[in-house]
């Protein structure tokens, strides 16, 4: 949303634009909202030892609900899937409070891949006004679903103007941290790998592969995974990777080091829905550590494959890709499908176009 909300502040005639996070992994958050210069107007700091989604779905839609109320606002923009984003999108509904999607449109069609995201966007979705969608693929899942072609925008994705933007800016890989290993023109693999779907034995036979791969390429390859905060991800991912040498696990990266890091790259083994995007941007394939994706685009484009959680089949594609030089050049000069760095221009030139209709009967700015 960063490039969203810079774009909307360059319209301060037309648009009053108030921003809200929710708190949640403060070692996180907060290094973003200061690389892209976001001061929030609230803060929910939500954060609490083992929240559940019942917890953040219940606490979300009761603060943002006062929030609504307190500033009158005209349109709630969210973005993706989360449960923060569907529990506001939920308070804004109640109140008849327009709601705009970025992102808007995504499906695997199974209710527990990924999981809770599958339903929280088809939740917002089914709840929107304005629907802001990356791909034609995505408008066509929306389509079908009955929503009025006039309310939905192709865009692109916005993360790829975030990326873009942070890939230009000034890094000192020597001075992150990263620069006293030596990599020794070995191959560097960026993991991240952290969905609630790959709890339990999913993630051991993730990081059961990796160890074997490791083992396996000793000398030509090095493993950088910034390992996710939640318990059900850090026991075992230290207990089975921690100590390999060619193996490095980090905290979470602020944004800046983690897509210079990608840079650095030679592929991408993840379950993120994020990176599915952002990697084919910077020329680095994508190995996808989960049963399905709503990314279908980047699979047909060939820039992506989906790979599974299972520990042989992650050894066999992982190897492959290190192995076969021209499948490797295939993936990599693919053409990403989601975006030329310009959604976040397209997303603000629609809500204009809404801000002015409504201004003609209001005769004030729009609140977002």
């Amino acid at each position: 949303m960063a490039p969203v909300v810079k774009e909307l502040k360059k319209h301060s005639d037309q648009f009053l634009c108030k921003i809200c996070v929710t708190g949640q992994h403060r070692q996180m958050i907060d290094p973003l909202l200061e690389l892209f210069e976001i001061e929030p107007d609230y803060d929910l700091n939500i954060m609490q030892e083992n929240q559940n989604l019942e917890y953040i779905t219940t606490t979300v839609l009761r603060e943002s609900g006062k929030i609504i109320d307190q500033e009158k606002i005209d349109y709630l923009i969210v973005q993706g899937d989360t449960t923060t984003a569907m529990a506001a999108s939920l308070a804004a509904f109640y109140r008849n409070v327009k709601i705009a999607h970025v992102e808007a449109g995504l499906r695997t069609w199974d209710k527990l891949q990924p999981f809770p995201e599958e339903v929280n966007r088809k939740i917002i979705d089914s709840v929107s006004d304005i629907y802001f969608a990356h791909t034609e693929a995505a408008k066509q899942n929306l389509l079908n679903e009955g929503v009025d072609s006039s309310k939905i925008e192709v865009t692109g994705n916005t993360v790829i103007d975030a990326l873009l933007d942070t890939a230009k800016k000034d890094f000192d890989f020597k001075g992150s941290g990263f620069g006293k290993f030596s990599l020794n023109g070995r191959k560097t693999i960026l993991v991240t790998a952290h969905r609630r779907e790959n709890f339990g034995r999913p993630i051991e036979n993730i990081c059961q592969a990796i160890k074997k791969v490791a083992a396996q390429f000793h000398r030509g390859i090095f493993f950088v995974y910034p390992v996710h905060l939640n318990p059900n991800i850090q026991k075992p991912v230290y207990s089975i990777l921690n100590g390999i040498e060619n193996v490095l696990l980090t905290e979470p990266l602020e944004y800046l080091s983690l897509v210079h890091l990608m840079k650095q790259s030679y592929f991408v083994l993840t379950d993120s829905g994020g990176l599915q995007e952002e990697a084919p941007s910077l020329g680095k394939p994508v190995l996808v550590l989960r049963q399905t994706t709503e990314r279908p685009e980047g699979v047909e484009a060939g820039c992506v494959e989906v790979i599974g959680t299972q520990k042989t089949t992650i050894v066999e594609k992982v190897t492959e890709l290190l192995e076969d030089r021209n499948k490797y050049l295939r993936m990599s000069r693919a053409v990403n499908p989601y975006g030329d760095g310009k959604a976040s221009e397209r997303i603000v030139k629609r809500m204009l176009k809404e801000s002015n209709e409504q201004s003609k009967s209001q005769h004030h700015p729009s609140n977002v």
